[in-house]
């Protein structure tokens, strides 16, 4: 007989944000060896751009943050929800606080002046999505399967 117990939480052991750490990190390190500036040294634009995303990233991810307080839940990926979360930036994508950390991913890249944190950014990406997010949506759809469900069928997954 399968075992159908709920799992305990979404089995997810590594913090997401050390992803976008390490591939940020990894397209620096190749931007001081290979150069490949996005402009001239002090634009306004790419500045403004870095701003921006700095400015997304809060909205986002501490707005997410701030929701699951409010919700008296957790955001650590490792430990149980006591709350399927759906309010404040939730209710415009299911995963606003990893949208926000790639908004400051690129905000930092341009900060940084290097497109090779962003040609890396499709693979941080996809190791979250698959790594982390399959994960976590495995986790709440077992946790709350009819809330969840729902909540999928009018919420989008990114934007």
């Amino acid at each position: 007989m399968a075992d159908t117990a709920r799992p305990a939480h979404a089995g997810v052991y590594l913090p997401p944000p050390l992803w976008y750490a390490v591939g940020l990190a990894v397209g620096l390190a190749i931007g001081r060896w290979r150069p490949l500036p996005m402009t001239a040294a002090g634009s306004p634009a790419r500045t403004a751009a870095g701003v921006a995303g700095a400015v997304a990233f809060a909205a986002l991810a501490l707005g997410a943050v701030a929701t699951f307080r409010r919700a008296r839940t957790t955001v650590v990926p490792n430990r149980p929800a006591a709350a399927l979360v759906t309010g404040g930036p939730y209710r415009l994508t299911r995963n606003p606080m990893y949208l926000g950390l790639a908004a400051l991913y690129v905000a930092v890249a341009a900060l940084a002046n290097s497109w090779w944190p962003v040609v890396l950014l499709p693979l941080v990406v996809a190791v979250i999505d698959r790594r982390v997010i399959a994960r976590e949506e495995r986790y709440l759809a077992g946790a709350f399967p009819d809330e969840y469900a729902a909540y999928c069928a009018r919420v989008r997954r990114w934007l």
